[in-house]
């Protein structure tokens, strides 16, 4: 039975990457001071406090979810550019697309009394049309509060994310990521999880921020939750990350609403804040690379 390994947050963006391919799981230890973890809560919390509570048993009713966290929240923006973690993400994930996107931003808040929420692996948010050899999700959840067993910590199987469908974990196979405030559960899309049942006297918040292959639907409509009139003020790298920019070599070009001849007729996405077509994302070299992968699978 694989363990739930403890990584360093010195550790190699490489090193998370392997280590999620090989056990699906890790926690890495420490990677955001109590002042990182105040600020975060600082903005969040108000809009915490006014969710309602899970409508089904998946969702949690006693758990809740709060979205939207990029737009309200600038220290979740800049978890979200961890370096350590967008690094990882991008590493494990590249095998499978031309670039990544972000997929979901949610404070989870697991209070007392909540059951066990059903085992399932993240991926399923395709239906399961997805290939079992694609691997679509880099996910996180950081630790808001302690995580431990009594109050809701993660469950996770680590090595189901190289298990065929169908197959059960046996409660043996189960752990539960117990880990400090300001550490973070990483964890593929593939790899059997759930939320913990909470029989402590206090809740258990972790933030979920989960990056996804950036040809796929997000599960958190990002041009919806942080529309342009918000994005416009970011770093471009983010704004990349909520899918303000090409997917692919012909993925996610837009033609602006404009009267005849006021506007280019097809532009990238950075023409929303640019005003300007400066490049599409890569260009040749992107198209050459899109033509030679559809060559190979022919």
């Amino acid at each position: 039975m694989a363990e739930l390994k403890r990584l360093s947050a010195a550790e190699k963006p490489e090193t998370l990457a392997q280590t999620l391919h090989d056990d699906g799981a890790a926690i890495v230890e420490n990677v955001i001071d109590s002042a990182a973890l105040a600020q975060l809560k600082s903005e969040i919390m108000p809009y915490v406090e006014a969710t309602d509570l899970g409508r089904d048993d998946f969702t949690g009713r006693h758990t809740t979810r709060t979205g939207a966290l990029v737009a309200r929240s600038e220290m979740c923006r800049n978890l979200v550019m961890d370096r350590l973690i967008l690094d990882g993400a991008k590493l494990f994930l590249k095998p499978f697309c031309e670039r990544i996107q972000l997929h979901l931003t949610q404070l989870i808040r697991i209070q007392p009394g909540q059951v066990k929420q059903p085992l399932h692996r993240d991926r399923l948010a395709w239906g399961g049309f997805l290939q079992e050899s694609i691997e679509p999700q880099f996910n996180t959840i950081w630790a808001v509060t302690d995580f431990t067993q009594e109050n809701g910590a993660t469950q996770v199987v680590p090595g189901s994310n190289h298990w065929k469908s169908g197959r059960e974990a046996t409660p043996d196979e189960i752990q539960y990521a117990e880990m400090k405030a300001g550490s973070v559960l990483i964890y593929s899309g593939s790899v059997i999880h759930s939320g913990g049942a909470n029989t402590a006297d206090h809740d258990r918040m972790g933030l979920n921020i989960t990056y996804a292959l950036g040809w796929l639907r997000q599960e958190e409509n990002q041009y919806l939750s942080c529309p342009p009139h918000i994005a416009k003020d970011f770093d471009p790298e983010l704004r990349d990350l909520l899918g303000y920019c090409m997917g692919s070599y012909a993925l996610g070009y837009y033609t602006p609403p404009t009267g005849p001849g006021e506007s280019p007729e097809v532009v990238p996405p950075e023409f929303l804040f640019s005003g300007k077509v400066t490049d599409w994302s890569d260009g040749d070299d992107l198209y050459k690379s899109v033509s030679q992968r559809s060559s190979e699978s022919v």
